[in-house]
């Protein structure tokens, strides 16, 4: 009799464990999902605000454009155009991160980097572990107690 209630303890637990496998695994593809999206907001966030950047910046290019056309045209020296030199490669970057294909880029170097050079993105003493975060916490609770007593005695 001993060994069917065993048995069926034995059964009841595996099924107990495979419940909270796949609830372990339905809970992890919500995470990921849900950080996907957060970063598909931000990324989109990031593309708007290069536009709206770029709409404010356009409106100041032109600007300075006809202010030093009609610099040049009245004085005839090439001294009001040339602060257009630099702002032609800050507009043409500014286009390009707003709607050229700055974004495709700068994600393809990042695949290469993550491919190639995954020293670059280590983080300093590795990945933080359990042990260093407990460790964190212990001190500042530690620290925090301390200040306490000082603030009672001062």
């Amino acid at each position: 009799m001993g060994s069917v209630i065993g048995k069926a303890m034995d059964e009841n637990m595996k099924k107990q464990q495979d419940f909270m496998l796949q609830v372990n695994k339905l809970t992890m593809e919500r995470q990921v999902q849900m950080q996907n999206q957060m970063r598909e907001r931000q990324m989109a966030m990031m593309v708007a605000r290069s536009r709206d950047l770029f709409m404010w910046y356009s409106s100041f290019y032109c600007v300075v454009l006809v202010g030093g056309v009609l610099g040049f045209m009245k004085t005839k020296k090439p001294t009001p155009i040339i602060p257009l030199v630099p702002l032609t490669f800050i507009f043409g970057y500014q286009y390009d991160l707003a709607y050229g294909t700055k974004m495709e880029r700068m994600r393809a170097e990042a695949d290469r980097i993550l491919d190639t050079e995954m020293s670059l993105i280590d983080l300093p003493h590795g990945l933080p572990t359990f042990a260093t975060i407990e460790m964190g916490r212990l001190k500042q609770k530690d620290a925090e107690r301390v200040q306490k007593v000082n603030d009672l005695y001062l």
